[in-house]
């Protein structure tokens, strides 16, 4: 089965940093592109981040360019978003999803919270 378990998500100050990881299990990571999504409270789930199966091409949602950064460690077959600066407005659960082929798969997400 395939499965993608995010960690690393809490309650942060404004102006703090977390970094979220996500771990895959059930298919080939290197050859997935790997994304992180997220949801804020009453809305639709939006991109935030992306990145290629070998790690050489990234990008990134507007509201988080220059503050988020996604890597990946193929030997680990996980996937991180090291977050900077955060706001309230970066509340929400934060889902990591892979693409492999046609396939999409999506994990439960892991909850960060902003606020003083």
């Amino acid at each position: 089965d395939v499965q993608l378990q995010a960690s690393g998500g809490g309650l942060v100050q404004p102006g703090g940093s977390l970094r979220l990881s996500c771990t895959a299990s059930g298919f080939t990571f290197s050859n997935s592109e790997m994304s992180w999504l997220r949801q804020a409270p009453g809305k639709g789930r939006v991109g935030v981040s992306w990145i290629n199966s070998d790690g050489s091409a990234k990008s990134y949602a507007d509201p988080v360019k220059g503050r988020f950064t996604v890597s990946r460690d193929h030997a680990k077959k996980s996937v991180y978003l090291q977050m900077n600066n955060l706001t309230p407005e970066d509340t929400a659960v934060y889902i990591c999803s892979a693409a492999l082929g046609a396939s999409m798969f999506w994990g439960q997400g892991t909850l960060v919270t902003v606020s003083s």
